[in-house]
């Protein structure tokens, strides 16, 4: 598992900013995270086909660390999910 060793709120670009300890770096959109949330009710609503529960327009408020992965924290009110390091780096990669 590689944990990056800079993780930033970047509200200027609306995006989260990570840098990997081999120097890869990305920057993931916050309405992009909202919408990667894998928690049960996210989960839920995607298999049931029904809208995301966010806006375009979503913000990311606080980011807590939670060993193996991150807690995001929404102005939305959402933060049930717990977005692992590895699922992280697979959305900054684009996989």
């Amino acid at each position: 598992m590689s944990v990056p060793d800079h993780v930033a709120i970047d509200s200027a670009s609306a995006s989260l900013s990570m840098r990997w300890p081999d120097g890869f770096a990305a920057q993931l959109p916050f309405a992009a995270l909202r919408s990667a949330c894998m928690c049960a009710q996210c989960r839920k609503r995607k298999l049931d086909e029904l809208l995301p529960l966010s806006s375009p327009g979503v913000k990311l408020l606080d980011v807590r660390p939670w060993g193996y992965g991150l807690q995001l924290v929404f102005d939305d009110g959402h933060e049930r999910g717990i977005f692992p390091w590895v699922y992280l780096e697979r959305l900054a990669k684009g996989e």
